[in-house]
């Protein structure tokens, strides 16, 4: 069977491009290996699917070439896939930090997708495993696929297979390999907004530490953004937004040629530490018992116990408090990686945006060759900054198929 675009992966981003190109007047076939599409975003925000966040821009995003997503994120931003769900009726909110959610359940988002594929005419094909692709010969464009429902044909090839996160629900490596195929250069992935694991030896220190959570700013290195929400250690090492979010941070300098940083925790985030102790010193107040007016009083009782000063300020020397001070506004740990792709909520790396047009998302050396979401070397903050993307980079790539 003979179509203009096949798009594999039926997730945000293959729906969102699929619908693009159907409702362009191009005869569309969407392929993926799940028998039930969308559980991605079905299971996302708890069941309500953080859809996208008022705030996005190209700076919450990270890449080896980190101007490549302006482009797409110009050309398809997260207030054109509002007006879109508002045109569903999708009631929606604002939870934190610009992060919007459906009120009532992620099917609404499945369901919004769905619909404008169906608007556009699309064919599906699932559960069907893609089995071969070859590039048709030379002056003849376009690809044949070999797949477990048959053959098919197109003029356009649109790879949307995701990353390898949540492999629970069938990430694969699928669309890493299409792009090794035709030459392409990839990434190397890892795992992003993921838990961070401990050494066994930081891990029996922090052991009373361990189930609590509190309000920091995390950051890694001179160079890495600040970032202001609850922390978790955990029996494995460090959870909670705050740490998924400079997790993908701390996984990056991977790709740099530089010594990693250790994640460094502020406690007091509100205040300059040495000022607030030095102006409580000459109060016979406990240092815990200070503490526990900002942190949780255990953590602060557990965490002036292991920086042996759980006595009063006034006892404290000089080189003590200025030392103190500095742990409370600068606390680092060293993770010893992460707790992998089972735990992460996106990959980062991926297919080389330098081989791709930040135009069209089409390869620069492979005509009528696509890749689009997470398979794509973007990656976002939490928040909805990964559903930003899919969305964007599907509307592109849907324009130009």
């Amino acid at each position: 069977m003979k179509f203009d675009v096949i798009i594999i992966g039926a997730g945000a981003a293959g729906m969102m491009c699929a619908a693009q190109a159907g409702q362009r007047g191009r005869s569309v076939l969407i392929i993926d290996h799940a028998a039930k599409i969308g559980e991605r975003i079905r299971i996302s925000g708890g069941g309500r699917c953080n859809f996208t966040n008022l705030n996005a821009s190209p700076e919450n995003y990270l890449s080896q070439n980190p101007h490549f997503c302006r482009s797409a994120l110009a050309q398809y931003s997260q207030q054109d896939f509002i007006k879109l769900i508002e045109r569903y009726r999708t009631r929606y909110h604002e939870k934190t930090l610009g992060q919007l959610f459906c009120n009532e359940s992620s099917q609404e988002i499945i369901d919004l997708l769905k619909n404008e594929c169906d608007k556009g005419g699309v064919k599906w094909a699932h559960p069907c495993v893609v089995e071969k692709i070859a590039k048709r010969a030379e002056g003849e464009p376009g690809f044949d696929l070999t797949t477990s429902q048959g053959e098919f044909r197109c003029d356009s090839l649109v790879i949307a297979t995701g990353g390898l996160a949540a492999p629970a629900l069938g990430a694969t490596p699928f669309g890493y390999k299409v792009a090794e195929q035709f030459n392409l250069p990839v990434v190397p992935p890892k795992p992003a907004l993921v838990p961070l694991a401990l050494p066994p030896e930081t891990l029996d220190t922090l052991k009373s530490l361990a189930g609590l959570s509190f309000d920091t700013i995390t950051f890694c290195g001179k160079q890495s953004p600040h970032f202001r929400e609850q922390a978790l250690i955990t029996h494995r090492g460090l959870s909670g937004p705050a740490i998924l979010q400079i997790s993908s941070y701390w996984q990056m300098q991977e790709y740099g040629r530089g010594k990693k940083q250790p994640v460094t925790l502020n406690l007091l985030p509100d205040k300059d530490a040495e000022t607030f102790l030095e102006e409580h010193r000459k109060q016979n107040i406990n240092l815990a018992s200070l503490l526990a007016d900002t942190l949780p009083r255990r953590f602060a009782q557990e965490w002036c116990e292991l920086q042996e000063v759980s006595r009063p300020l006034a006892e404290l020397s000089a080189q003590a408090l200025a030392h103190t001070a500095h742990q409370l506004n600068n606390w680092p740990l060293m993770p010893s990686g992460t707790l992998g792709y089972g735990k992460a909520e996106v990959t980062l790396g991926g297919v080389d945006t330098r081989a791709l047009s930040s135009k069209t998302m089409e390869a620069s050396t492979v005509a009528g060759l696509f890749f689009i979401g997470e398979v794509v070397d973007v990656t976002g903050w939490l928040g909805g900054y990964n559903f930003q993307w899919a969305w964007s980079s599907g509307w592109v790539a849907g324009q130009h198929a």
